[in-house]
């Protein structure tokens, strides 16, 4: 349950404290502060308007279950009573994401999509997720950046990875990391049996110049000619770029771009993406009270969700969630299924904290 008592107390606490000399000279904890600020700004006429619709739904359901009250009047305020109980579940769900929000990173964030067991039709999986991904981020407003891609003849990808910006976004698609796994008839498939292939999903916080240092010691850096599906050259220059991390054996290579100089940039993009998630999933072994929290494990080997051709059906195995609305989901239409995971995950969170969830 959220305290909001103490979030408006944390506001003028907040408040004070960026009048304090020593925090305006420490320019980092004041843009931290900064930022809690606002956050809590947005919260307070939030807040309010929360008690408003709690005092008014008391009302309305007294005067809605008052046997002395005339028919017509008692309707009314039952119709009112649902508008006001909607209104507050919507509330209720937009302060929590705007307080949940504020432990997610608000750096950019990279998805990469791998085809993994099913051979061409892993792939051509691979390509229904990235256009579901794609158009689910352009119906939210959020944008997108192909970083790289190993496009297959057909129309599928061996592997993409793309970054994407936008409020919000790494707390709406942050749990589809893992295996998904798709049962289908491929279009290549004569006999019409039904095949199971899977794909791999990583999600990457593009971490900050400062939280990264690669010395240029620890890169071997390669250029080849850049070629297509099927290995149709694309560029009759040594564009493309690979680079390889030593210490650790991480390679990336970005071709897309015509000039070497950008592929290297995007190329090191990934890298340093790599390497945090790398670091980021040892330290997440390490600690068992953060893994219990968590909508599954986190980990890309798991497998979170199977696509069901057949029935129409999508089936999220970490919260047994399942809607039969296959196509749309597809088609970018994720909202509920994401709905359905935050709510688990902050189910999680509430519990251990000892606290029951707000209904």
């Amino acid at each position: 349950m959220i305290d909001y008592k103490k979030i408006q107390q944390e506001h003028e606490e907040v408040s004070r404290r960026l009048s304090d000399p020593d925090i305006l000279s420490d320019q980092k904890k004041y843009q931290e502060l900064a930022r809690r600020f606002s956050l809590l700004e947005k919260l307070l006429p939030m807040i309010a308007r929360h008690k408003e619709l709690t005092v008014s739904l008391q009302s309305l359901k007294e005067a809605a279950g008052n046997p002395k009250e005339d028919q017509e009047i008692r309707a009314m305020a039952q119709e009112e009573l649902e508008q006001n109980r909607q209104e507050l579940e919507k509330l209720q769900e937009d302060i929590e994401d705007k307080l949940f929000a504020r432990h997610e990173p608000d750096n950019d964030f990279m998805i990469e999509i791998r085809a993994a067991a099913g051979g061409e039709e892993s792939a051509l999986f691979a390509g229904d997720l990235f256009k579901m991904y794609t158009r689910y981020i352009e119906n939210m407003g959020w944008k997108y950046e192909v970083l790289g891609e190993n496009a297959t003849e057909i129309g599928g990808f061996k592997e993409v990875i793309f970054s994407v910006h936008g409020e919000g976004a790494y707390a709406h698609l942050k749990f589809e990391m893992g295996v998904h796994r798709v049962q289908r008839v491929p279009a290549t498939e004569a006999s019409g049996r039904i095949h199971t292939s899977t794909v791999t999903v990583a999600i990457m916080v593009e971490p900050q110049d400062i939280e990264i240092d690669i010395r240029p010691e620890d890169l071997r850096v390669d250029t080849y000619r850049a070629s297509g599906a099927g290995g149709q050259h694309v560029n009759r220059t040594d564009s493309a770029v690979r680079i390889t991390h030593v210490p650790s054996g991480i390679v990336v290579a970005c071709q897309d771009e015509r000039s070497q100089i950008k592929n290297r940039a995007k190329a090191m993009r990934i890298l340093k993406a790599k390497i945090l998630e790398e670091t980021k999933a040892r330290e997440l072994a390490k600690s068992a009270a953060a893994r219990k929290i968590q909508v599954g494990t986190g980990d890309r080997s798991e497998k979170i969700r199977t696509y069901n051709f057949p029935e129409r059906r999508v089936t999220d195995h970490r919260i047994n969630f399942t809607i039969y609305r296959l196509e749309q989901v597809l088609e970018g239409d994720m909202e509920e299924i994401v709905k359905a995971l935050k709510k688990a995950e902050r189910q999680k969170v509430y519990a251990s904290q000892g606290l029951a969830q707000e209904e």
